[in-house]
């Protein structure tokens, strides 16, 4: 199985990164400019504000909106009192935490770390636990202890990596979380990257001592960078880059990361435009798109909406098996793996659920889960995944760290408010009705002038012109009605003036 990354950086204003498995687009990340996240950022901010009744405050960190800070993201050294030593992995529990007002103070300047971009209209989510990611470790400042990550099951591999990082001397005053990617990494390799890693966080030490509130203290990588840390590893078989700058900054960090892989990068010089050679872009078109069809017939129909994202399974006209369970069943296996996927494209995060088609036999519910829960290990975003109800229903939640990918690329529609519906012209037309009612009944109104779409000025005009003449003459006002093409959906204008030819404010 080829695993390749592609990276497109031909447009400044836009970076673009392509997890492909055997052709099949599998993961994809795109930065712009102009929309740089922000997440893994420290800064040194300032508590603008202290919310008791949902025990959180906000910090001016330097962002266009204030941060979100709760109270299970204050680190106990912010407690009044001697605080605890956390471990890796163990929080304290809200029980065991003082309200948020006894730890911080308005004006009182702390280190905080983005864990989520600002979404819509709300800020970033900030973090007082501060994490600085290496290539094989994370490094958890105030805490203590070393975490292995759940993704190395091997018994023997767990405990050789435990050994490496017995002398807590090399990490004073910090935690260690081993990451996946340390399973194969030699001893050396993992010395090197936590001596880098130490040395980041006392860089930052000192320029915190040193800056004013708010500043930004560390940036992280750029998302090319950011993506091979995180998912580089001996499987992958080429990365491909369309920019000669670019490419040599990946080449720096894999001759760090497995010199013995330098190789596999190249830069990519052709006339054809890098994802279109690899026959990409039409992939990413249907990510924009909220139905899915499966290779059986059937479908995958994902919603997303403010609470959570709905994802339907529905079957094909076609049918491979007699017995309808059966089909069912096979549709349900296929659809898993798909929904698993589309979860990693789009980058959908918070409550998810997932509506697989009723299966009468409880050992092919227990089969679909099975391999949903297999297809959802390739995720790197935190899960939680419930058990399959009696009805086919799957809940999820997947850690949101920004916007989904259709939420940063497109913008709501102005005509239908992005619900996909507009008015038809006669049901538009039969409300401008009872507006032109409601403004012939204001006295200080003598003429009034409404600006529509075609569609609804020939409703008007031609089916409803009886009526407009009734108003004309019961409320003794003149009435014109315009087509305007540059008027579409549920649009419209309408002006009213006085007999001074004055135009007059209502609202409508």
């Amino acid at each position: 199985m080829s695993r390749d990354v592609l990276v497109n950086v031909s447009q400044p204003e836009e970076c673009r990164v392509a997890v492909v498995e055997d052709g099949i687009l599998d993961e994809l990340y795109i930065e712009r400019t102009n929309l740089q996240s922000c997440v893994n950022n420290v800064y040194k901010g300032k508590i603008t504000g202290i919310e008791p009744s949902i025990q959180a405050a906000f910090v001016e960190f330097g962002g266009p909106k204030a941060g979100f800070l709760h109270i299970s993201d204050v680190h106990p050294k912010y407690f009044t009192k001697d605080y605890p030593v956390e471990k890796v992995g163990q929080r304290l529990s809200m029980r065991k935490r003082p309200p948020i007002q006894k730890c911080l103070k308005r004006g009182q300047e702390i280190m905080i770390q983005v864990t989520r971009d600002g979404i819509e209209k709300k800020g970033p989510t900030v973090t007082t636990y501060i994490s600085m990611p290496g290539r094989y470790l994370v490094l958890m400042p105030w805490l203590h202890g070393v975490g292995i990550s759940q993704k190395v099951e091997e018994n023997e591999d767990r405990k050789r990596l435990r050994e490496i990082f017995d002398d807590e001397d090399q990490y004073r005053n910090c935690g260690l979380i081993v990451r996946t990617a340390a399973k194969d990494a030699s001893k050396r390799a993992l010395q090197s990257d936590l001596r880098y890693v130490m040395r980041l966080w006392g860089s930052i030490q000192k320029k915190f001592k040193r800056s004013k509130a708010p500043t930004e203290i560390y940036q992280d990588s750029n998302l090319a960078i950011r993506t091979l840390r995180d998912i580089f590893n001996t499987k992958l078989t080429k990365i491909v880059c369309d920019s000669e700058e670019m490419g040599r900054k990946l080449m720096e960090f894999v001759a760090i990361s497995q010199p013995r892989m330098k190789k596999i990068v190249s830069i990519y010089n052709d006339k054809v435009p890098l994802f279109h050679h690899y026959n990409i872009e039409d992939q990413i078109k249907t990510i924009h798109s909220n139905r899915v069809e499966l290779p059986s017939g059937a479908s995958i129909v994902i919603d997303q909406t403010e609470a959570l994202v709905a994802i339907d399974v529905n079957t094909g006209k076609g049918s491979r098996h007699n017995d309808a369970e059966t089909n069912i069943y096979k549709t349900n296996l296929e659809a898993a793996v798909e929904i698993a996927r589309q979860l990693r494209l789009r980058d959908l995060g918070g409550l998810i659920i997932c509506d697989f088609i009723d299966m009468a036999v409880s050992k092919h519910r227990r089969e679909v889960e099975k391999v949903f829960r297999a297809a959802m290990k390739n995720d790197h975003a935190k899960l939680r995944i419930l058990k399959m109800s009696a009805f086919g229903l799957i809940e999820i939640t997947r850690q949101r760290m920004r916007s989904s990918i259709g939420r940063s690329t497109y913008y709501k529609c102005p005509y239908c408010k992005g619900t996909g519906n507009i008015k038809n012209d006669d049901m538009l037309g039969l409300e401008l009705i009872r507006l032109l009612q409601l403004a012939g009944a204001k006295k200080e109104t003598y003429r009034i002038e409404m600006l529509v779409s075609p569609g609804v000025a020939d409703f008007l005009q031609n089916f409803k012109r009886t009526d407009i003449s009734r108003i004309e003459q019961l409320c003794d006002k003149r009435i014109i009605v315009r087509s305007d093409e540059n008027i579409v959906g549920e649009n419209y204008i309408i002006n009213c003036y006085d007999n001074r030819d004055r135009h007059l404010n209502m609202d409508f």
